[in-house]
């Protein structure tokens, strides 16, 4: 069948080369000049920046795509696996390196939080169960309802199992009795744009993910990965064009019939998968009114400032990874939620030069700063920069006399770059108990049309978005 692909994500990638290789003929039509989607990169002077995702997880995900084209991931990138894997550091000056074992993790958890040791090992044993029941129920294919699952289910406390009745905070709570450990795990909500005071405790599991398959770097930049991919589709005989913009979704009969182009142009297909925010493909490419109404009342996920700042020298005490936690999460979750700037944030911060020579000068770092911040926020970049900077500076690590130039994303540019309503990084927000089950699915409205990527089930994430691409191409057959 003639399948057309919109946009040339990772999601739409992966869905690409699956298809390709089971006999269909793929075409990806792509707006922008270059592949990838979110998964971008900028080299300016020397430095290079991850300005997507900086996190590479579950890599086998990723080489089992590459397998079915004769290919692995280790023959497309060299990687190095991350230890320690993250540096978390709070207002007090205590800190916490999370180690690529856990032996040494529960050594260095219980230098933190003494009386809670034997709390983290019971709290790491929950976690892998959530994941495991996920892994084989919410991950193996489409959701349309908790049924889904229950037929996927092992037995019928698979559901109880994966915490989607706490929410992330109170189950950090439940475990541990230091506030720093709240903290720490409240961060997996993040990792969706969302609040763990309101996101369910099964985004617990990322933490048995992180320390099961690996934090990893991608030698080059994580975005070094799009472009393997579409050197790979490519080979395989998939029809990459960039600098095609679709204008519409073209339907007949009750199914798709291919999609009309902004030029004036058109393509016909058997299958269009989208992999384009969902907001946007029902908004403009199939304008739906009820499904738009049901993404608008599920909420959009957080946005984000970033900032990259090439620095001269090399500074003390970070990692490849590191979070600098606010003084009071619950505010700084509660002024989020109100659609306000938060006044002590949570800064992530990835300076992948710790690990990978080739992402900055010799004698420099390439920081990139990441708050998180409301959808369709307006921000200031100046000021914004110099207060992310400062803040950093109080937590120890002072770059402000070290910068040669900083360059900035605001919510406004992420929406424009990759029209992404609002800014929003991940679609809608994982916000709620049934947050998860009320995703844009993966099967569209009219008999043909898939969705994939981000927005889409089973949501956001590279990892997940790799799973979605196949759940689509097994549908798709």
């Amino acid at each position: 069948m003639k399948v057309v692909v919109i946009g040339a994500g990772v999601g739409g990638l992966c869905a690409a080369i699956r298809l390709q290789t089971a006999g269909h003929d793929v075409t990806i039509l792509e707006r922008n000049p270059m592949v990838g989607g979110k998964l971008s990169a900028l080299s300016e002077q020397g430095y290079t920046f991850d300005l997507g995702p900086t996190l590479f997880t579950m890599p086998h995900l990723f080489d089992e795509v590459f397998r079915l084209t004769g290919s692995s991931l280790a023959a497309q990138v060299e990687m190095t696996r991350l230890d320690p894997q993250f540096h978390y550091r709070w207002p007090d000056g205590s800190s916490l390196d999370v180690p690529n074992e856990r032996e040494r993790l529960l050594d260095r958890v219980e230098s933190l939080a003494p009386d809670d040791g034997d709390a983290w090992m019971d709290f790491e044993y929950h976690a892998q169960q959530i994941w495991e029941v996920a892994e084989r129920t919410f991950l193996a294919g489409t959701v349309d309802s908790p049924w889904s699952l229950v037929k996927r289910s092992k037995n019928p406390l698979d559901l109880d199992r994966v915490e989607g009745k706490r929410t992330l905070n109170r189950l950090a709570r439940a475990y541990f009795d230091d506030p720093r450990l709240h903290q720490l795990v409240g961060r997996y909500a993040t990792y969706s744009g969302s609040s763990p005071y309101q996101a369910p405790g099964t985004l617990s599991c990322i933490f048995h993910i992180e320390q099961e398959y690996g934090c990893w770097h991608l030698h080059g930049g994580i975005s070094v990965l799009a472009e393997r991919l579409a050197t790979t589709a490519r080979r395989l005989g998939v029809d990459i064009r960039l600098g095609v913009d679709v204008g519409r979704v073209t339907t007949a009969r009750g199914s798709v019939s291919g999609v009309d182009l902004a030029d004036g142009g058109s393509e016909p297909a058997d299958i269009v998968i989208s992999d384009v925010d969902a907001e946007h493909l029902y908004t403009d490419l199939l304008p739906d009114s009820r499904r738009r109404k049901r993404i608008t009342k599920l909420g959009r996920s957080m946005s984000a400032f970033v900032m990259c700042a090439a620095v001269r020298g090399h500074s003390e005490g970070i990692a490849h990874h590191n979070v600098f936690f606010s003084l009071d999460d619950e505010q700084e979750f509660a002024d989020l939620a109100k659609g306000r700037l938060a006044t002590d944030p949570t800064i992530y911060a990835c300076v992948s030069s710790v690990t990978d020579s080739s992402m900055a000068p010799r004698d420099g770092e390439n920081w990139v700063f990441l708050v998180n911040v409301p959808a369709e926020m307006g921000i200031d970049r100046k000021l914004m920069s110099a207060a992310v900077l400062n803040r950093v500076a109080e937590r120890g690590i002072d770059l402000r006399e070290r910068i040669d130039f900083t360059r900035t994303l605001l919510p406004a540019d992420i929406d424009a770059r990759y029209r992404a309503p609002g800014g929003a990084i991940y679609g809608t927000s994982s916000n709620g108990r049934t947050a998860a089950f009320r995703r844009p699915a993966n099967v569209g409205p009219v008999d043909g049309l898939f969705l994939v990527g981000g927005s889409t089930h089973p949501g956001g994430g590279l990892p997940l978005v790799a799973t979605g691409a196949r759940i689509v191409a097994d549908l798709v057959g």
